[in-house]
């Protein structure tokens, strides 16, 4: 082989280890996110690079296998090349043909290294982590034709790898992590606001993050705090304390301060008039009937905030009763207060501000 073309393959091969590189970080670092809708609009590239993401492991051992070989070759086909150009100008220093050798080989081994770190390692790398979503779009088609042609012998490389890791107790996963924790969604998004990709103006994407970490006891209204109506309440009464506080749910509670249930403003608007007692439904003077008040569901203080959200939503109740181990009553919850965890104050349409 002339030195010329010892040189020509050196920059062949410094391409081929950069190709195997890149497409390495692009399968790991592209989002499936951005891919699938491509794939699912009929993209070529796209549904081969999902392929690829999906068959993480075989493509991790195909881009390996390149990667050493083109490694192996570089300094066996650049050497030689580089070590006879170097022999007229080491020649006219007057060494000796050993130290000649040595100086030329340590000089090779030094401009091979460097091209091979920047240009056949650090930049494709940084290039695939900078774009990921093109990159795979890029490489991923030739990287799979490759490991199609080289199939067996990546096969039987991935499954020894996988003996080895259920060796130690690892089992091997055939497609990269594409889901995050709680934790790891919180962060990308604190990131993104920081950097401005992102913006939470509202502050609710950060009221989700807290809501799930929220009890049922950080949210209740202790019972020495409730604006209540006893139970002997009429519908008199109930339109006093609208007028009053302008709350339009009122929580009723017995003698000893215990709640039995709520009433709505709604409910008993309609009872006034000789129409309503004729019909059996109590007056507006008399105590609320008791068919008109409504039930009060339990929670533990202790449940998640978003458990507690669904239980009143599965039965329909604005209002809850919080009780502690023992089951006594601790307070009471609103839905709206829970709510208001979410997306921030929140105006009862009745309330007197």
């Amino acid at each position: 082989m002339s030195d010329w073309m010892g040189l020509v393959w050196l920059v062949v091969l410094l391409a081929g280890n950069a190709f195997f590189v890149a497409a390495e970080f692009a399968v790991i670092s592209a989002r499936r996110s951005q891919i699938e809708p491509l794939a699912e609009a009929g993209k070529i590239r796209a549904i081969t690079a999902l392929w690829a993401m999906e068959h993480a492991t075989l493509m991790l051992a195909t881009t390996q296998l390149g990667i050493t070989v083109c490694s192996l070759l570089i300094l066996n086909v650049s050497e030689p090349a580089i070590h006879h150009m170097l022999e007229i100008p080491l020649g006219a220093t007057g060494l000796p043909e050993e130290a000649i050798t040595a100086i030329a080989f340590a000089i090779t081994l030094l401009l091979v290294s460097y091209l091979h770190v920047v240009f056949g390692e650090m930049v494709p790398k940084n290039l695939s982590f900078s774009i990921p979503d093109k990159a795979v779009l890029i490489l991923a088609p030739p990287l799979v034709f490759f490991g199609r042609l080289v199939k067996p012998v990546i096969v039987v490389l991935n499954a020894t790898a996988n003996v080895v890791l259920r060796v130690f107790g690892v089992q091997p996963k055939e497609e990269a992590t594409s889901t995050y924790t709680l934790d790891e969604v919180a962060t990308i998004v604190s990131q993104s606001t920081r950097e401005g990709v992102l913006r939470d103006g509202t502050g609710a994407l950060s009221a989700t993050f807290e809501f799930t970490t929220r009890k049922v006891k950080d949210v209740a209204v202790p019972l020495a705090g409730l604006i209540s109506l006893p139970e002997t309440a009429t519908p008199a009464d109930v339109e006093r304390a609208v007028t009053k506080h302008g709350f339009s749910r009122y929580v009723i509670v017995t003698d000893g301060g215990e709640p039995t249930g709520y009433v709505h403003l709604k409910d008993v608007i309609d009872l006034d008039g000789d129409a309503a007692t004729q019909a059996g439904q109590g007056s507006y003077q008399e105590p609320i009937p008791g068919k008109r008040i409504r039930q009060l569901v339990s929670i533990f203080e202790d449940t998640d905030l978003e458990d507690a959200l669904a239980t009143m939503r599965r039965s329909g109740a604005h209002l809850a009763r919080s009780f502690t181990a023992v089951g006594a009553t601790k307070g009471v919850l609103f839905l709206e207060d829970i709510i208001e965890e979410l997306v921030g104050e929140v105006q009862d349409a009745t309330r007197r501000l």
